[in-house]
């Protein structure tokens, strides 16, 4: 079954904007709520127990990544049985996994005071809110979340999407109400659960009835669980990798410098994220339509849809680099109401933006390599620039000026992706599946839009900075100036290129008509 790739990557993508957008508003809102009705040390702990569980994930091992990616063939080839047992398989894994959870989050219980420099907040009871957070880490798994990969691999990520939006209102608007009116953190833990459980639910419900037939019986063929242990190897030394490169600053802030320390990294990062999101609505329409291509289409197609969606999402990421560049600073001065301790240098954002260009830039080439099942061929790439990063991490920290140590966390981030990851896994995808010739014309469009991105980012960031206007004022005007330039940049640079992904395409529904045929 060959799916509809430009009609299911415009609904996912409209789905996950509008996802993306409340993403931004909502948990801005409840962070700053947070920040003023209970102060920097809360956010702190929030952000060591998401650290701490992030870590405790690990023991998924990749199987949800396996047998998800493993179902775009099944699903090419109209395959529903072998759908059903891929299912049966990854329920079962699922359950394994919440209860592996459990059991190491409370081995962790004795040690949870020593990850924390300094004082806590009074009144509260460290170990009852850990016990809170683990338990909403371990529902995601219980709860019916392995449906979603039925929807994932027939790349309707927009069903997820628009559940997640509706359920995200609700839940915003009942933690809003329970931090101001009680302004009780273990009030506001609890609700999370609970709406982590309605959101499995729902989408359980969705999976079945858009597909009834897919439902988990049978046994997968000795060879394919073969395959998918083979794939969780190599997944799992890249769950270790990414978790040292996201997940470990937190609980390494912590330890070292304290928990007002990790709540003005996290204002920063939290900037990131929230941009992140407007770039991942993109992101979130290509796995099940980059998988189902390469099992129908020829490389010298798939190379070009891959070029196409690099080419889109770059725009998109100039665009964002250089907005945040004009804005980071004078939108974190009104959002800490001029806080000097919340408030940073000017080059806490450079490096934030510098952050998020570098990653964001190889998400698209991630998020194929994934789909063609290319994780075996570099699966030390992570362990050693995750070692890399935390080994730099760890030394900025302490021997950098006190200033500096925050920017030093950051700063070896980026060198871990600019210089190990991003060329090392470039290499694979363009060996093991592309080819020479087609690796340096990625590499020249990369190129290309890094000293566009650099021009961009120096105009917007030098016409903002002349205006002498400060507070809320401030910000909308220097907001819409950065708005204005930025967009008729991009626009001049590229606007018959968005004119032409966006504009409905004659002979697509020709294109796109079921095929079993496979020219890989």
């Amino acid at each position: 079954m060959k799916l509809d790739f430009t009609r299911d990557t415009k609904r996912n993508v409209t789905a996950s904007a509008i996802n993306s957008i409340l993403k931004l508003f909502f948990p801005f809102l409840n962070r700053t709520l947070f920040l003023w009705l209970l102060g920097p040390e809360y956010l702190g702990l929030n952000g060591l127990f998401n650290s701490i569980l992030g870590v405790l994930m690990l023991t998924e091992l990749g199987f949800g990544s396996a047998v998800h990616a493993s179902m775009y063939k099944s699903i090419a080839e109209d395959n529903r049985e072998q759908v059903c047992a891929y299912l049966r398989f990854y329920r079962f894994v699922y359950r394994g996994v919440g209860s592996v959870i459990l059991v190491i989050g409370l081995c962790l219980l004795p040690f949870l005071r020593r990850l924390i420099h300094g004082n806590t907040p009074p009144g509260l009871n460290l170990h009852i809110l850990y016990l809170i957070h683990l338990v909403n880490t371990a529902a995601s798994y219980f709860f019916f979340a392995y449906r979603g990969s039925i929807l994932g691999a027939h790349n309707r990520t927009d069903v997820m999407a628009n559940i997640r939006t509706f359920v995200s209102v609700v839940q915003y608007i009942t933690v809003f109400l329970i931090l101001i009116l009680t302004r009780n953190y273990y009030f506001y833990v609890l609700t999370t659960v609970a709406f982590t459980i309605i959101i499995n639910l729902l989408i359980f419900r969705e999976s079945r009835r858009l597909y009834p037939d897919m439902e988990p019986h049978g046994n997968l063929p000795p060879e394919l669980r073969s395959r998918i242990f083979s794939d969780v190897k190599s997944i799992f030394l890249h769950k270790v990798g990414g978790t040292i490169s996201y997940r470990v600053d937190d609980i390494v802030i912590s330890a070292f410098l304290g928990l007002t320390a990790v709540a003005i990294y996290g204002n920063y990062y939290y900037v990131v994220t929230s941009v992140c999101g407007l770039v991942g609505a993109v992101y979130a329409s290509m796995p099940g339509g980059f998988g189902n291509k390469i099992h129908t289409v020829s490389k010298e197609e798939n190379f070009e849809l891959f070029m196409k969606m690099c080419h889109l999402t770059q725009i998109i990421i100039v665009w964002c680099a250089a907005m945040m560049i004009a804005l980071y600073q004078p939108f974190i001065t009104v959002w800490t109401k001029g806080n000097p301790i919340m408030v940073r240098h000017l080059l806490t954002p450079i490096l934030m933006v510098l952050y998020f260009y570098v990653n964001q830039s190889r998400q698209t080439l991630l998020i194929f390599k994934a789909a063609a099942l290319l994780w075996k061929q570099d699966r030390l790439k992570p362990i050693v620039a995750g070692a890399i990063n935390l080994a730099i991490n760890i030394n900025m920290v302490i021997f950098l000026p006190e200033e500096y140590k925050l920017d030093g966390v950051v700063f070896s981030t980026i060198v871990s992706f600019a210089f190990i990851q991003i060329p090392w896994e470039t290499h694979v995808v363009f060996t093991q599946f592309f080819n020479r010739e087609q690796q340096n014309r990625y590499w020249y469009h990369h190129l290309t839009f890094a000293a566009l991105a650099l021009f961009l980012c120096a105009i917007t960031w030098g016409a903002v900075y002349l205006i002498p206007i400060d507070g809320f004022q401030g910000l909308f005007v220097k907001g819409v100036a950065a708005a204005t330039i930025s967009t008729l940049a991009v626009l001049a640079f590229f606007h018959r290129d968005l004119i032409v992904f966006f504009s409905s395409r004659k002979g697509s529904s020709n294109s796109d008509k079921p095929s079993r045929t496979s020219t890989n």
